[in-house]
């Protein structure tokens, strides 16, 4: 068993299916509105820090944040079913190929400490705080990788209670450690330290009663990939994707209820059916409404809220699009005796709803932040953007994939 190579082989055909897909996903539409979004929040950030009150409780703000990066420790040992069989024999001779891959999660997630760091250094600062950052952000990696090792420990025990309990009373103790050195309470910090300390060894010792749980183990990473899977599946056709239904009786009711019982609403139905129930286009689309309603609250700039609006409809139909090949693997939907030219107006008319229900909600929000005059001139923005983007582009993407 060569556990180098072994590593090798695997991480190889990861890092090839995450790169493949990533290219759908940050194709040129999605880069462009990214790099939209992040100067927009540039901007929003930068006018909250002008208008930070005196009594803004960064310290809260920071060390909770802080204590979150410090738990988050997702762990990928590229394992797959069949290893449960083939594999597991030679577990110990596995170990390097698990440390291999404990580096390798390790390292990848790096990226979500050093956004945090960066993005809450402006707020330090204007905070006018005693305690240096830099030695903050230190604790902060010193942290991480304690409690990255106790979660890859914690793997081996099966109770959810358990593992529940001990994150809660980890994140607790993680907190008062931040809290307390940023105010200044060094001593405090230096116990609640040796306590975590105690704690960590505690269930390092606990946790190597038990084996290691291989079914636990090969579970995390395909939830991982499914993760990965289900938002790579809103721009392009994926495979290996196992969509998870959720039965959300309530809007689906709401959102069916009037549609008229005719042979040519069929499609209608099963659309507005999937949006709601399969995948996450209904999260994703509540999320960018949000965002963007957020961020709309602190903008008084006209020219800056229009370009925000249009951008988040155009996103927000792009991802609406995949709902046409949603089905493509369910064979009853061809002995439908409703014509494509039905379908394909099914989908155009559902994007166009959706697209006008969120262009409403970010409208009201422009009308109680700025004025009226404002709301009326994105409004009509909106709905001519709408109208263009569902019975043009979405139209004529459509024939594409018909």
């Amino acid at each position: 068993m060569d556990s180098k190579a072994l590593f090798k082989e695997r991480l190889t055909a990861h890092i090839k299916e995450v790169v493949r897909y990533s290219q759908y996903i940050l194709n040129g539409h999605i880069a462009i509105a990214i790099l939209f979004l992040i100067g927009a929040g540039a901007v929003f950030y930068q006018q909250l820090l002008t208008q930070l009150p005196a009594n803004f409780p960064t310290d809260w703000v920071i060390s909770i944040a802080f204590a979150l990066v410090a738990l988050y420790n997702p762990i990928q040992n590229l394992l797959k079913e069949a290893d449960l069989i083939y594999l597991f024999p030679a577990e110990k001779r596995l170990t390097p190929y698990f440390n291999y891959t404990l580096w390798y999660s390790f390292l990848t997630q790096l990226y979500v400490f050093a956004l945090v760091a960066a993005a809450l250094a402006p707020l330090y600062q204007a905070s006018s705080l005693n305690q240096s950052y830099n030695v903050l952000v230190f604790l902060l990696l010193f942290f991480k990788v304690w409690h990255f090792l106790l979660n890859w420990w914690m793997l081996r025990v099966r109770d959810k209670t358990i593992n529940r309990l001990e994150k809660m009373v980890r994140y607790l103790l993680q907190w008062v450690i931040f809290i307390s050195f940023i105010n200044g309470y060094t001593i405090a910090a230096g116990l609640v330290t040796v306590a975590l300390f105690g704690y960590v060894f505690y269930f390092y010792r606990y946790s190597h009663r038990y084996a290691l749980a291989w079914d636990q183990l090969i579970e995390k990473d395909q939830q991982k990939m499914q993760s990965f899977y289900r938002f790579a599946s809103m721009f392009t056709d994926v495979p290996h994707f196992k969509a998870k239904i959720k039965k959300r009786r309530l809007l689906v009711r709401w959102f069916t209820s009037r549609l008229p019982f005719k042979q040519s609403y069929t499609y209608h139905f099963l659309y507005r059916m999937t949006f709601l129930r399969s995948a996450d286009y209904f999260g994703l689309y509540v999320r960018l409404t949000v965002i963007a309603s957020v961020f709309m609250i602190y903008f008084n700039h006209a020219l800056l809220i229009f370009s925000l609006l249009v951008l988040i409809l155009f996103v927000t139909g792009i991802q609406l699009i995949p709902l046409w090949y949603h089905h493509r693997t369910n064979v009853w939907q061809e002995l439908y005796p409703v014509p494509t030219a039905e379908r394909q107006l099914a989908v155009q008319r559902l994007i166009e709803q959706l697209l006008g229900i969120q262009l409403l909600i970010m409208a009201l929000v422009i009308w109680l932040s700025t004025d009226h005059w404002l709301m009326i001139s994105a409004f009509v923005i909106g709905i001519i953007f709408t109208f263009g983007f569902s019975r043009l582009y979405v139209a004529s993407k459509l024939d594409e994939k018909a």
